[in-house]
């Protein structure tokens, strides 16, 4: 479920385009106005408004919202606005970047998106960098590393319900043979991870658990602890219980020495209006302390009220 709060009643985009046209004038950028109108409004409603706002003033609100903001406050704001297929392809194209790599992006736009939303990022990437996806992917990653991730974003997978069961006997049993053999890299063990269907893949691993009684990435912990194995285990746990990939970055990222602030920015304007409540609720299990709480106490002034209030607190 969403944490997004949008109002009962809310006001045209060319309302809201005016309201974001004044908070950028005069001495000071109004930051709360800002907040107030783009930390409650849907995707399709902020598409609207960067319209609008672009066909009333002649410039992209996200210029415009470039020039006015700053910091980690400028970054929450930017990726919130992008729309989703948008920013998917931005933040995967940093992670392909040499400064900026981060295999584990990646992973989570493969594995946590549906097939339909994957196929749009890599139209919005092919639009935006004048290349596919994977062919960044395949350029900036090498051996076993690039042997997962190319198939990760290059899938189409079946969104259905249906399952096999036979089939899900039969490669769960494949699969305890290839971690037995500690063949983490074997062709059949990547491609049943990386072509199976969600609802497939998770009777597999269901499977798996009852007949040799411990959860696949247990017995995978077993193994080597490189950066495959890693990157292993985090697809198959955003592939079937994304909420605990997420809690876990979003632990990460606010229990460091230092706040990971790309970390927690991500996973909260990435997931506020797909299934935030449900990570609410696994870092409140896991933790023990309110999300909200944990990143007010790790976070201050404008950026602080943009995240809390994508969470879903706050004035509407």
């Amino acid at each position: 479920m969403a944490s997004l709060k949008v109002p009962s009643n809310v006001p045209l985009p060319e309302d809201d385009a005016e309201q974001l046209h004044k908070a950028f004038s005069g001495w000071g950028t109004n930051e709360k106005l800002i907040i107030s109108i783009l930390a409650h409004r849907n995707a399709a409603q902020r598409s609207m408004i960067r319209s609008v706002y672009a066909a009333t003033y002649n410039e992209d609100l996200l210029k415009a919202l470039d020039k006015e903001l700053s910091s980690d406050f400028e970054r929450a704001v930017m990726l919130w606005t992008l729309d989703p297929a948008e920013r998917d392809a931005y933040l995967a194209k940093e992670s392909t970047k040499m400064f900026t790599k981060n295999n584990w992006v990646l992973v989570e736009i493969a594995c946590t998106r549906s097939a339909v939303e994957l196929f749009k990022v890599k139209q919005a990437y092919q639009a935006r960098y004048k290349k596919s996806l994977e062919e960044d992917v395949a350029q900036h990653t090498s051996g076993d590393l690039r042997k997962l991730l190319l198939p990760l974003v290059s899938t189409f997978r079946y969104e259905g319900d249906d399952v096999n069961m036979m089939l899900a006997r039969s490669e769960a049993k494949l699969l305890h043979e290839k971690i037995s053999e500690k063949a983490f890299n074997d062709d059949d063990f990547i491609r049943i991870l990386t072509t199976r269907s969600k609802a497939q893949l998770g009777a597999t691993l269901n499977h798996y658990n009852n007949e040799h009684g411990n959860s696949i990435n247990k017995n995978l912990k077993e193994g080597s602890d490189d950066d495959y194995m890693k990157l292993l285990r985090a697809a198959i746990t955003c592939l079937t219980y994304p909420e605990k990939h997420f809690e876990k970055v979003l632990r990460l990222s606010i229990n460091k020495m230092g706040t990971d602030e790309w970390g927690l920015t991500r996973v909260v304007t990435t997931r506020t209006e797909v299934d935030m409540e449900r990570i609410k609720e696994e870092y409140q299990r896991r933790n023990s302390v309110p999300l909200d709480r944990a990143v007010a106490k790790d976070t201050s002034g404008d950026y602080e009220d943009m995240l809390v209030a994508l969470l879903g607190h706050g004035d509407i």
